[in-house]
């Protein structure tokens, strides 16, 4: 049997067909009415590395036994799968329920993720070790002992990118790589506090985006449907803040400059404007270096994040084109490789037209 997961099946799967199977967690249904009045599902699976819909028409088996199954429920899909514009589709589709050891295995998680987003996390535990702002330093330490275990499972999004459970980590992370090499060509910049914007730009995810102890269905809170993660993170670093100043670390704190009210201010301000736009969310537009050069690290990740996808699960409409993937704005053309210079043989001058 051909197993996949879903990323790597989204990848593969295209106007050819794929014979494959996939386990997966049923995360959620909707109901729905075809034009005609007829119902059917939506299905939405997830594992360890992504998620797709499955639509199950009211003549299908998937019909009834979807609507016997609680969320959360494990299965193996087993089907010849293509894929279009429309999302996946399934034909010749059996089911079967996971237990025992196939169940265990499954919420495992995939290798490859697991071990890319333990790397990840060692990656943000290092950048945040390295804040020589005493305050900064203790607020990153504080919430990652208090919090790391939530913030390791939260997703970055609920979809478009880094959607998947660890997926906010990974996200972090890189952005962290990336500030800090902005920061060493921007040396006005200051790296501090660029790393702990990059760190809690997003906390209120741990609400908003969130998953359980075990499984791959992320779940939906009051809070972060009533709030949303700008106004959670915001609340959440100004508890830590007092947390942290209230014990002994922060002794010695009122003799520091830049003075401490000024850096809880500026770290907040990263949190409130990273969006960069009244109409994408923020309540505050960016005003300082720092908020202007966050919100452009985060854009830019999530957007390099989108395309990896698109490419690897558009339709390819010629030669080199890609079918246009939402919310990108346009069609995607195969980007250019990277020169190779030839090998050239021992004792040999390089062609003289090479250079």
């Amino acid at each position: 049997m051909n197993f996949q997961t879903i990323s790597s099946l989204k990848e593969q799967a295209g106007e050819q067909v794929l014979a494959a199977a996939v386990d997966c967690e049923l995360q959620s249904r909707s109901h729905r009415q075809t034009k005609g009045g007829k119902p059917y599902l939506v299905l939405s699976f997830a594992d360890a590395t992504g998620s797709f819909n499955l639509n199950a028409w009211s003549d299908a088996p998937l019909f009834e036994a979807a609507n016997g199954m609680p969320d959360g429920t494990v299965v193996r899909l087993n089907a010849d799968w293509t894929q279009n514009q429309y999302g996946m589709n399934a034909v010749n589709l059996g089911w079967e329920r996971l237990d025992g050891d196939a169940l265990d295995s499954f919420y495992a998680g995939d290798a490859a993720t697991a071990d890319k987003q333990r790397h990840d996390w060692e990656t943000i535990r290092t950048y945040c070790g390295s804040l020589r702002d005493p305050r900064l330093h203790a607020l990153a330490d504080h919430f990652l002992s208090e919090l790391g275990a939530k913030f390791r499972r939260a997703a970055a999004a609920r979809k478009n990118h880094h959607a998947r459970r660890g997926g906010l980590s990974e996200h972090v992370a890189q952005m962290m790589r990336s500030a800090d090499v902005i920061c060493s060509v921007y040396p006005q910049l200051n790296r501090d506090l660029m790393l702990a914007g990059v760190l809690f730009h997003d906390c209120g995810k741990l609400w908003e985006n969130q998953y359980g102890e075990k499984g791959f269905a992320q779940g939906y809170s009051l809070h972060g449907e009533m709030l949303g993660h700008i106004p959670l993170g915001i609340e959440l670093v100004n508890k830590i803040w007092r947390d942290v100043a209230e014990g002994p670390r922060a002794q010695g704190w009122l003799t520091l400059e830049p003075a401490s009210e000024m850096v809880r201010l500026h770290l907040l301000h990263l949190i409130a404007s990273h969006h960069g736009e009244f109409q994408f969310g923020s309540p505050t537009l960016p005003r300082t270096p720092e908020a202007i050069a966050l919100h452009h690290v985060d854009n830019l990740d999530a957007k390099l994040e989108m395309m990896k996808d698109a490419y690897a699960q558009a339709s390819e409409l010629a030669d080199g084109i890609f079918e246009k993937q939402f919310p990108l704005p346009a069609q995607l053309v195969r980007p250019l490789a990277a020169f190779d210079p030839p090998v050239l043989l021992a004792g040999k001058d390089a062609p003289a037209d090479l250079f």
